[in-house]
């Protein structure tokens, strides 16, 4: 039963926010990947892609420790506008009721934004 009422919100995340998101994330992964140096920023990108389509049901844990640098180059050019993005709309959905569960995914997909480099979603 669980997996249905998750199921149907993950549905309803792609008619408002998931699927413009997961087409950019793919896109900007793409584009990383044309070059050697941004190939493992192109893969998370991919990851994210992943993550955003389905967030309901699914966990992140964050480990920055394992690839600082990379987090850090990933933090700089880009991963700072999307957490910041996504908690922005994290607090505009919890503030009405019906986009109380849409705002966690929200802050869970900026949790993800922020330092994606070793982080596993399970």
């Amino acid at each position: 039963m669980r997996a249905i009422f998750n199921l149907f919100r993950n549905l309803l995340w792609w008619c408002t926010v998931g699927i413009i998101t997961a087409i950019e994330f793919f896109f900007f992964g793409l584009f990383l990947c044309i070059t050697l140096i941004g190939i493992p920023f192109g893969v998370e990108c991919f990851k994210l892609a992943g993550f955003t389509l389905m967030p309901f049901g699914k966990e992140i844990e964050t480990d920055f420790s394992s690839h600082p640098f990379a987090n850090l180059i990933w933090l700089f050019y880009g991963g700072l506008t999307l957490g910041l993005t996504y908690a922005f709309l994290g607090i505009i959905l919890c503030v009405t009721l019906i986009g109380i569960p849409f705002g966690k995914q929200c802050f869970k997909l900026a949790k993800a934004s922020l330092f994606p480099f070793g982080a596993d979603v399970y």
